[in-house]
């Protein structure tokens, strides 16, 4: 294949995906959650898996090794396109949200076996975040299973955005990029609530103030 044709297929056209890392800062991180999603989708090959966070080729190297097809969306990437601001009426600006979803995200009904949504949420846009989850959900088979990080209490409002490398079936690369803040912190009943349409839930708590999550379609 082509390179530019590689690059197109797994969004690497854009910008390259160190340009915005912070260097030499990467911290590797044991998951529980993310050791329980691997052994969920290796049980067969050929799973369709989306990925929602910055563009990694770690990723894409170690789901198709495991047999899998692989869709990259740099979400917060997307969300961040000034071109979508919109007045609010108070001399402010809001992100369209309709615009943002029909230009985004589009995807077929029941497309995905496997997401990772990491700790997108808590970056994302406040209007975007329940429409987003929403589109998941029909993305999403029965019985599909999400992953999905959140912020505790404890973090601060500097809390550094990450992009997570998967380094094996149990362990994470994080490497810190710039230009995103944290908007927000979930509480569990919040989390409950955002995922209230999906099948089940199940939380995991982590020793750096991070809460993980499965959900199953």
């Amino acid at each position: 294949m082509a390179p530019g044709i590689f690059h197109k297929l797994f969004g690497f056209g854009r910008q390259s995906e160190d340009e915005d890392a912070v260097p030499g800062q990467k911290i590797s991180r044991r998951s529980t959650g993310f050791g329980e999603f691997i052994r969920a989708i290796s049980r067969e090959e050929g799973l369709k898996i989306l990925d929602l966070g910055s563009t990694s080729p770690a990723n894409i190297t170690f789901m198709t090794g495991l047999g899998h097809r692989f869709r990259q969306e740099d979400l917060l990437r997307l969300a961040g396109d000034k071109s979508l601001l919109i007045p609010n009426g108070e001399g402010g600006s809001v992100i369209d949200e309709e615009r943002f979803l029909r230009e985004n995200l589009c995807f077929s009904r029941e497309e995905f076996d496997a997401v990772m949504f990491w700790d997108l949420a808590d970056f994302l846009a406040e209007p975007l975040v329940k429409p987003v989850i929403e589109r998941i959900q029909v993305a999403m088979k029965p019985g599909g299973i999400m992953l999905a990080f959140f912020h505790t209490k404890d973090a601060g409002p500097d809390a550094p955005f990450y992009r997570y490398n998967i380094m094996s079936k149990d362990t994470l690369e994080l490497q810190p990029v710039r230009g995103f803040r944290l908007q927000r912190v979930f509480n569990n009943r919040h989390v409950e609530n955002l995922f209230r349409e999906y099948a089940s839930k199940k939380f995991f708590l982590g020793r750096d103030n991070i809460r993980e999550v499965l959900v199953i379609r």
